[in-house]
This record gives C-alpha cells, structure tokens and sequence, in this order.
C-alpha cells in the first residue's frame, strides 16, 4: 500500500516497523471528530476560494459517507496507514477521486490531530461533568434519608466525636462540587481552535482560520502556530483534574470498603456491585469500590506520563507526541465507569442506622462535650480537657464508658458537674448541639442540603 506521504522515500520500513509506528490501534477513536474537523476545513476552503464549490460539495459527499459508513461501524482500518487521518484520507479518495484529495490543502496532520483531540476533550469533559452531577444527586438522597442517622466521626482512623452520617456523605458531594468547577473552567482551554496552524508555520493560502473555529464551535483560535500545534496543556489539565476527581472517589471508596466490613457493620452494598469468593461461600466483597480504588492509579499513571513525555520537548510537533492519546482515551474511560458505578453503590446502598447509633455509645466520642460543658460553665478549656481525660482515664481503668459514671464520680472530679451531663453525652445531643456554620447539627446539615439541591437544580450551562 502506498505511503500518502512516500513521494521522498527510495524504500519501505519493515512491517514490524510500521506497527511500531502506527497509532491507528488507538486514534480511530477520533473518527468522527476528524470527519468533524475535515467538513468544517472544506467549507473554509470553498468559502475562501482555496477549491471550487463543486470540488467542496464532492468532498462533503463523500465526509459525510464515511461518518455513515463509521457510525454503523463499518469502516475496517490498516496499520499501513498509520493513522485515523490517512486512513479517512485513503477512503475518501476512493470514494470520491482524486478530488478528495484536495482535502489535505493548507492543513497538516499536526493541527489536524490536535483539533481532533480538542473537539473529542471538549464533548468528553461536559459529560463527565454531567455524570459529577448524578453521583452528587445521589449523595443528596441518601443524605435526605440520613440527616438524624448519628455515626462514629473519625481523625486518624480513631473515633473522635459523632456525626450526622448525612453530614458525611456531604463531605463528599462539596469535593466533587470543586472537582466539576475545575472541570468547567477548564472547558474555555479545551475550546479553541488549532486549525490552519499548518504543521507549524502556517500557510500560503488565503485560509480564514475563524471560519473553521466558527463552524466548530470553537470559542477562539491559538495565536500562534507553534504553539498550535505542540500544545498538551489542555490534555494535562484534564487528566490533573480527572487525577484529583479519582483521589476523591478513592476516598470514599475505602470509606465503602471499611464501612461495609464484618468490624464497622455501617452499610451494606447492594449485590449488583459486589462479588463473591470461589472458594468461601459467605464472602459478600466490595469490589466495585476496590478497582475504583485500584484503578485511581492508572489515571495517576496517565498523567504522569504525559508530563514525561512533554518535559524536554522542543518545538514544535514530535513524534513523542504520540503518546498523548491513549491514557487520555484510558482516563476518559475510566472516570466515566467510575462516576458510572459510584452513582449506582449509592443510590442502592443499605444504611445500618441502629448500628451506626450504637457504635457512638461504645467509646468516648462524646467526651468533648464533657470539655465544653465545663468551659460553658467558665473553666478554661485547657483544664477543662484535663479533667475530662482524667475521667476517660478512670473509665479505662473501670472497664466502662462516661455515661455508666455516677454523679458522685463527676463531681469528685469538678463540683460543677450536675444531673444534665447525661443529657449532654448522649451522642444525639452531642451533634445536634453542633449548630455553627457548615457544622454537624441537624439544623446546619439541613441547610446545607438545601444549598446544595439548589446547586444541582441550577445545572452548569456548557
């Protein structure tokens, strides 16, 4: 098969070579934004005067046969080719003649492939967004559910002092509300136009660069054509933002993971995302957290290898710059599955609301509000923290909890502790006296829910 680029080569590479090559394995993934790209290039053509109407509405034809031909998955590609754009390239000429090949005038496959990219990251980051958008509605049911469902709150894996289990989940929701806002703005980096770049230069022809941007939907064009076409910053961006949105989801997921445990007993996932043992018949496993977990890694992975492969780059377009598509095409796939997933675990998920309950009154969470029903009464916090650790001390060494001390222990240890500090370690009032700002008490995490319904209600426009 002749090479479209051949013209100068007195030999061809070895097969073995070819494939090494080759990215079209992986970049026909950008078959329709390329068929996009090359029918907004056409018409730029025609309406320059670059080709005639008439060559323009053959080639047009022809695009629009090959977007049939691929939307019904009936386009076979080869690897003689190497890529998406000399595989189109080949198939349109045979359709439409030598005009077609008329298509490739004032264009290189450098921009090409970089509008490519822009217009496959631009449609990919909305719906990711949009699915950052379904897991938050989510975690606003459960949460509507949970307001008064009391929980073990935790620092270093410690229980520290009990929560509302809604005020929990979100925790998470108010993450994600920060990882969809990068997502967002990342859109006006995502969305201009390489187009008419050339290979780095430019070009001779007459082209109007704002046409194609125009017809794109493109919000401007690179100012300039080195830039144009080595740019990976949107790329970069994107697989930062998609890293930091992983982290989160494997958060949470290790969340899922232990709360769902035999030992914390605080959820049950639903069976549609559990697996069992091939060999221990009780075993109910979180797996779908787990590869999430697992797989935050690979998205880490892509977005280290990207910034490797650009670090010592000199302009303007490279060879290396191959490498940018595929852990982009991995990551879009893995954030989509796991926002996919996520969303489902919780909707579905059990909440064991008595045994979260009874978890609080099994420790010594509550014995902050012993602390701060001592400085109510004017001790300085300080001493007040000492006297309540002492008190915990007493109880370890009792074998008990703070709610099972007599009065008479209490007041031994300060004369100002009455009858109500009952009333005072029971965790329900514990968190439902937590009523500052963004705190844990029913009130606040119903105004919180509220605040965050009217987020979602009012859906990003992109």
């Amino acid at each position: 098969m002749k090479k479209l680029w051949g013209g100068r080569f007195t030999k061809s590479a070895e097969e073995w070579v070819d494939e090494f090559g080759a990215s079209i394995s992986f970049d026909q993934e950008l078959v329709m934004e390329d068929i996009e790209g090359s029918l907004a290039h056409v018409s730029m053509l025609a309406a320059c005067g670059i080709i005639s109407d008439e060559e323009a509405s053959t080639i047009k034809d022809g695009l629009k046969q090959l977007k049939k031909k691929a939307e019904n998955d009936e386009l076979s590609y080869s690897v003689k080719l190497e890529d998406i754009h000399l595989n189109l390239e080949s198939y349109l000429t045979e359709l439409v003649g030598p005009v077609g090949g008329k298509l490739h005038t004032a264009r290189s496959r450098n921009d090409q492939v970089a509008t490519d990219m822009h217009l496959y990251l631009r449609k990919q980051v909305k719906v990711i967004i949009e699915l950052i958008q379904e897991m938050q509605e989510a975690l606003i049911d459960q949460a509507e559910m949970n307001i008064e469902t009391v929980m073990p709150g935790y620092t270093h894996l410690q229980r520290a002092q009990p929560i509302s289990f809604a005020h929990h989940l979100m925790a998470y929701f108010w993450m994600l509300e920060r990882d969809k806002e990068r997502f967002s703005e990342s859109i006006k980096r995502i969305n201009l136009s390489p187009l008419g770049a050339g290979a780095l230069a430019g070009t001779t022809f007459p082209i109007d660069r704002y046409v194609t941007a125009d017809l794109l939907g493109f919000e401007g064009i690179y100012e300039n054509s080195l830039d144009a076409v080595s740019d990976r910053d949107f790329i970069l961006e994107f697989l930062s933002n998609s890293s930091t949105l992983m982290m989160h989801l494997s958060r949470l997921s290790e969340e899922f993971i232990l709360w769902s445990s035999q030992e914390f007993k605080f959820i049950e996932l639903d069976d549609s995302f559990a697996t069992g043992s091939s060999i221990m018949p009780q075993k109910k496993n979180p797996d779908m957290a787990e590869l999430i977990r697992g797989k935050t890694g690979r998205v880490y992975g892509n977005l280290m290898g990207l910034l490797t492969v650009l670090k010592g780059l000199p302009l303007a377009y490279n060879k290396d710059m191959q490498e940018d598509k595929e852990g982009m095409f991995d990551t879009v796939k893995t954030v989509t599955g796991s926002l996919k997933i996520f969303a489902g675990m919780i909707h579905t998920m059990k909440v064991n609301k008595n045994h979260m309950e009874k978890a609080t009154r099994t420790d010594f969470s509550n014995a902050t509000e012993l602390a701060d029903y001592l400085s109510d009464k004017g001790i300085p916090f300080r001493e007040a923290h000492e006297i309540v650790g002492k008190l915990v001390l007493t109880c370890v060494q009792q074998g008990c909890y703070l709610g099972d001390l007599p009065l008479a222990e209490y007041q031994k240890a300060n004369s100002l502790f009455e009858e109500d500090i009952y009333v005072v370690l029971d965790p329900v009032t514990a968190v439902k006296r937590r009523n500052s700002a963004g705190g844990t008490g029913f009130k606040q995490v119903a105004i919180a829910l509220e605040k965050a319904k009217a987020l979602v209600n009012n859906k990003l426009k992109i």
